[in-house]
């Protein structure tokens, strides 16, 4: 079973791929980020972190998704950008064949499932997707927190009938 799991951001996507062994053994396959041009038009954005995220479905083939949901901002402009970012994603994904097997987790979710605490800080996040990941390799926060997302959904698919 290969799961994809997506932290969506505007400027910086980030995703993470692990494996999960018959034993619920979980090896780390790979993660990056997608990080647009500050300077393109939204739509530009949004056609490059769909473009990007085609071509991982297509390069990984993971047999489930795990999309971090939109939280609110206070600000209610970044909060809609966001909602933007996610239904690209969310667009790419199903384009890859995957409609059936998106599942969406809050934040304070896939914090709990990772660290046991909702209200976990990013670094808490990192280090322990390192603990549970020791061969994962990952530069930014984004990349941490969609292997945190890949990681909820394992914790969460019997909630799934599976």
């Amino acid at each position: 079973m290969r799961i994809l799991g997506i932290d969506p951001a505007l400027n910086k996507t980030g995703w993470g791929v692990i494996d999960v062994a018959s034993d619920n053994m979980l090896q780390f396959v790979s993660s990056g980020i997608i990080k647009v041009n500050l300077d393109d038009t939204l739509l530009q954005k949004l056609s490059f972190i769909s473009s990007e995220i085609e071509k991982i479905v297509k390069h990984y083939v993971p047999d489930e998704i795990s999309i971090e949901e939109t939280f609110l901002n206070k600000n209610p402009g970044t909060s809609l950008k966001l909602g933007h970012a996610r239904g690209a994603i969310i667009i790419s994904c199903l384009r890859g064949g995957k409609g059936n097997n998106i599942y969406e987790y809050g934040a304070n979710k896939i914090k709990k499932a990772v660290c046991g605490a909702g209200k976990a800080d990013k670094i808490q996040v990192a280090m322990m997707v390192k603990r549970i990941l020791p061969k994962a390799e990952f530069t930014y926060d984004d990349e941490s927190d969609a292997l945190a997302a890949a990681i909820c959904h394992v914790n969460n698919r019997k909630s799934f009938g599976y």
